[in-house]
């Protein structure tokens, strides 16, 4: 019954009046529960903020010689980061966030510092998709070439995670631990069933046989072209993986995917037998190889300073009159203003209206890590792109997902990279509305009755079925959204929309099919982005990156996130192991109305 309250709150939540109930009821608990924790916490995080004034976070940290760039790669990886003052501060069972962009400033950066040796590398999960992995490989890559090394170590390495270790000059693993080398795999989860169950009906307005976002809700398992786009999908990205490690560890690549396909690293030992990593070793082993590599005494202290502690020793700041602004797209599309997780489209749309009329700004770069979301506000950013396209340089530079509604904002850039691992395409529309009448009226006894002026009713309704002449209305207008898309996009990449609709019908591509394609310029990351720009907008050699928008302080964020995680302790408290499932519906506000949006969400493992 818990559940079922739940998914009537979060689904159908703005078009259901009586729902208000719920939601007052829910926020007065909330009010208390907050009002008892500001006033155990106030006093103690007044304390820690006091100090943290008084020791200036912005001011720069001295680096020591001979000095170790620990990075330990446990947190989820997003584009960008929120400046926490108490991110040195131990909480039990938080979880960090990283910014992949500033991550790999300090990587940039330790390149030429004197004071860092080299670079010990921590990790077991890596909580980002394959493009944030090749980018960070990229990065270490890069740093090797300065001649310092990197030390990898973990006790368990997935396989993404090993992806980047791999890159290290010695790869090392716990003697008892485990090594992940088996392939990719996408599971995909549906809940036709489910809403068979509560009598909840889809329905389904959709162009494109590929356009696979709608199948979780009417099928119960994969679609034979879903199947396909999918298969060809991780057999590309696998593909790049193994060449990727091939090249770092002296590995044919033949001889690599038949390791992985056939499953040979079955323990450490064999890990180490087919050459995945060059020993096996206790924690204490890899430091006596650290204090060797930096010629001290192994009873000596290794100076290993912290990514958090290592990005406020240095300052990216140029002199230079010439800005470079870089637009990061990190979430969910919709309509309104922006939050973390959620590209909102009047936030976004003024950041790039700003950008275009700030004559500081030579050339713009999108950052774009997004599976899609809202047709609408798709358009309304397209828009503002096109403008600024008009009288600067505009490059599209594509992190782990830019689709659908993420490679909406993409076609109207001058230029688009990506790399070979990016999840792009899914040039497609749908639409989708929840019939919950048969619900409602079966298991709650709850009905009701419409009295309009005309034929057609409401459009977007839950309390009833649509009538053929709206299911029509709905049809067509999921029809011109495709047309509008398609189009726009044949014309950003410059081709007949004949030859884009033969990449489109909502398919997902790699980056490297989608370049085959006509639908991405060039195969590289961020910095190939940056680098185009300064070019084309002649500023080369002497410019100034910015980013936007402005991360809000770590106060702001969590004044507002206090009462949403005080929520969420509730929920997981009441729903236990139902919680997932109602993760996964309370998607589900986000999906109705018209959606130019990826099919579902896709993790690689």
């Amino acid at each position: 019954m818990v559940l079922i309250t739940v998914l009537l709150s979060v689904i159908f939540e703005p078009n259901i009046q009586s729902m208000n109930f719920f939601k007052t009821f829910l926020a007065s608990c909330l009010g208390s529960l907050i009002a008892f924790i500001v006033l155990c916490v106030l006093g103690f995080l007044l304390l820690l903020g006091m100090v943290a004034s008084f020791s200036d976070s912005s001011q720069s940290v001295a680096i020591k010689d001979k000095s170790v760039l620990h990075l330990k790669l446990d947190g989820l990886i997003s584009e960008n980061e929120v400046e926490d003052p108490f991110e040195d501060i131990p909480i039990p069972g938080a979880v960090s966030t990283m910014g992949l962009l500033p991550l790999k400033r300090a990587i940039q950066n330790a390149k030429t510092d004197a004071k860092i040796e080299g670079i010990y590398l921590e990790l077991s999960t890596l909580m980002g998709g394959y493009g944030v992995a090749r980018e960070l490989r990229q990065a270490l890559e890069d740093f090797k070439e300065s001649g310092k090394w990197i030390v990898a170590y973990s006790e368990y390495y997935t396989e993404s995670a090993y992806y980047v270790a791999s890159v290290a000059d010695k790869v090392y693993l716990h003697p008892e631990g485990e090594l992940e080398f088996n392939g990719l795999s996408v599971e995909v989860s549906f809940y036709k069933k489910l809403f068979d169950k509560l009598d909840i009906k889809p329905q389904i307005f959709r162009v494109g046989d590929f356009k696979s976002a709608v199948e979780p809700f009417i099928r119960d398992q994969m679609s034979e072209e879903n199947r396909l786009q999918l298969n060809e999908m991780i057999a590309d990205i696998h593909r790049t993986v193994i060449e990727d490690v091939a090249d770092s560890r002296s590995i044919e690549a033949t001889r690599l995917r038949e390791i992985a396909d056939k499953m040979l690293v079955v323990n450490t030992r064999t890990a180490l037998q087919h050459g995945l990593v060059d020993s096996l070793v206790y924690f204490d082993q890899v430091q006596a190889d650290i204090c060797e590599r930096l010629g001290i005494s192994a009873k000596t202290k290794i100076n290993l300073v912290k990514y958090r502690k290592y990005k406020r020793s240095f300052s990216g700041t140029s002199k230079s009159k010439n800005e470079i602004a870089v637009i990061v797209a990190d979430g969910d599309i919709l309509s309104g203003k922006g939050q973390n997780g959620i590209i909102g489209s009047d936030t976004f749309a003024e950041e790039i209206r700003k950008a275009r009329t700030n004559d500081r700004v030579k050339a713009i770069v999108l950052r774009i890590n997004s599976p899609g979301g809202s047709a609408l506000a798709s358009d309304v950013m397209w828009r503002e792109i096109k403008l600024a396209t008009e009288v600067k340089p505009v490059i599209a530079s594509m992190s782990d997902y830019a689709a659908s509604g993420g490679y909406y904002l993409a076609m109207a850039c001058d230029t688009i990279v990506a790399q070979p691992t990016t999840i792009t395409g899914s040039i497609g529309v749908f639409s989708i509305l929840f019939d919950m009448s048969s619900f409602l009226n079966n298991k709650l006894g709850i009905t009701f009755e419409e009295v309009k002026t005309g034929e057609v009713g409401e459009l977007i309704t839950f309390t009833r079925p649509l009538t053929a002449v709206e299911k029509n209305i709905w049809q067509k207008k999921t029809d011109e959204i495709y047309q509008s898309f398609t189009s726009k996009a044949a014309d950003g990449r410059h081709m007949p929309v004949d030859e884009l609709l033969k990449v489109a019908s909502g398919r997902v591509w790699t980056g490297t099919q989608a370049k085959e394609r006509g639908l991405v310029d060039v195969l590289g990351n961020f910095e190939t982005a940056v680098t185009l720009a300064a070019e084309v907008a002649h500023v080369a050699g002497d410019y100034k990156l910015r980013y936007y928008p402005v991360q809000k302080s770590f106060f702001e964020e969590w004044l507002s996130g206090m009462e949403e995680n005080a929520e969420t302790r509730i929920l997981k408290k009441e729903l236990g192991s139902q919680y997932d499932t109602y993760q996964h519906l309370k998607k589900l506000k986000n999906y109705q109305g018209s959606q130019a949006r990826m099919p579902y969400e896709l993790v690689i493992e």
